[in-house]
């Protein structure tokens, strides 16, 4: 035997007799350098074992007790590696902490080899072959932990992901269920407010990756926890933002933060994530209602694909009258052609005059308010009432009602009820 693998052998003997030391200091360096490693006693007991077999098996490496060709990762470092990717933490975090046990082993022997070896040049060469197998081992085990903690994330995140699928589906099918039982399978509390949001993708390389940030980031900003996200297809996920005790939330500063963010006006056919919000309610029921008005809000974007809107709230009148109006597309088409005649036509210049009209109506036939709204002149917004009404061939106290619901109808349902333009 070469007499550097001698002196290593006496090392590795060391560390055998050291093991216990040298476990409690690694795991107390890890829990201080690497924050992201969780800190609770269950974690950290795995986490002892994980080291403690580490070392011995790295013992028996050095000792040429196992070739190097045949070594796995300890079945306690595969454990570690699996709670840890059920917790959700950073693959990182794990090999950071192996990188940090490989230096402060190393800084261990070393210090051995330089108390025990006079002779500079065997210390050189038992220190290289040190460094050498450890980084091999290293190299290996890291490598089986990593491939354990992604099949364990992979089947943790879908095995989580249908039971979060069937609590939600449950849910709102109102059927009874265990709230407690809800709770703990959501990671999410159902005693309290809610916000009921769905997003969706309309293309590009926007994905539910964006949906989640985007999600969390309204949560951060106006919520009282972490949000619900559950995927529904590769494109649309519903979530919950958490509002707490209180339903007191200002709806409008979402939808201008949601504006903001996703840049509203965007280029017709951009990429990027549309968003539809319920409004706040309270508590398991709650959970339901907030869901089922987002959701209206969605079904009626999806009429109207080609609109600019890339956020719409069930909080907006005109979203709810139009949610009821898509229910009978047929009637709604109907009434449209009855009420508006050529108004209903699907060309620009009937959809500016529309625009114009309905927000004449709802401000109470103010020419100022509307030019305030629709940011035109006076003489502007007086110029397209006359012409609406003119190529409408009634005058607006006539089916009064009928025409408000019809103007809804073309705005947020598009060409599902207009008059298709003459070639």
């Amino acid at each position: 035997m070469p007499d550097a693998q001698k002196e290593l052998a006496g090392i590795a003997r060391l560390l055998v007799e050291n093991a216990q030391t040298l476990t409690d200091h690694l795991v107390q360096q890890f829990g201080e350098r690497i924050p992201a490693l969780p800190h609770d006693p269950t974690l950290v007991d795995l986490l002892v074992g994980s080291t403690g077999s580490n070392l011995e098996t790295l013992a028996h490496l050095l000792q040429g007790h196992a070739p190097i060709e045949g070594i796995r990762a300890p079945a306690a470092a595969v454990e570690y590696a699996r709670r840890l990717a059920q917790r959700g933490t950073p693959p990182s975090a794990l090999l950071r902490a192996y990188r940090l046990g490989q230096q402060l082993v190393l800084q261990w022997a070393n210090e051995q080899i330089v108390r025990q070896m006079s002779d500079p040049l065997l210390a050189l060469a038992t220190s290289s072959l040190l460094t050498d197998i450890s980084f091999q081992y290293i190299d290996a085990v890291s490598e089986d932990v990593i491939e354990a903690y992604q099949d364990e994330r992979e089947r943790w995140l879908a095995n989580r992901s249908a039971v979060q699928r069937e609590t939600v589906d449950a849910l709102l099918a109102g059927a009874r269920v265990d709230l407690a039982a809800a709770e703990a399978a959501l990671g999410y509390r159902l005693r309290q407010h809610h916000l009921g949001v769905v997003l969706w993708t309309t293309g590009g390389d926007a994905g539910l990756a964006e949906s989640e940030r985007l999600l969390a980031r309204l949560a951060k900003q106006f919520g009282s926890g972490h949000p619900l996200f559950v995927p529904r297809d590769r494109a649309t996920a519903w979530g919950w933002i958490p509002i707490g005790r209180s339903a007191d939330l200002d709806l409008d500063a979402v939808v201008a933060a949601l504006a903001d963010a996703l840049g509203d006006g965007l280029a017709e056919g951009e990429a990027g994530v549309k968003v539809a919000l319920g409004t706040p309610e309270a508590g398991e029921p709650g959970f339901r209602v907030t869901h089922l008005g987002a959701a209206a809000a969605h079904e009626v974007s999806l009429h109207n694909q080609g609109s600019e809107a890339r956020v719409v709230s069930y909080a907006d009148p005109s979203v709810r009258a139009a949610a009821l109006l898509s229910r009978d597309l047929a009637a709604a088409r109907r009434m449209v052609a009855r009420t508006l005649g050529d108004l209903g036509a699907d060309t620009e210049a009937a959809a500016r005059m529309r625009e114009t009209l309905l927000a004449f109506v709802e401000d109470r036939e103010s020419y100022v308010a509307t030019a305030a709204r629709t940011h035109l002149h006076k003489n502007t917004v007086k110029y397209r009432i006359d012409r609406a009404i003119e190529v409408r061939g009634k005058p607006l106290s006539e089916e009064r009602l009928d025409l408000q619901l019809a103007l809804i109808a073309c705005k947020w349902l598009g060409p599902e009820v207009l008059t298709p333009a003459p070639r």
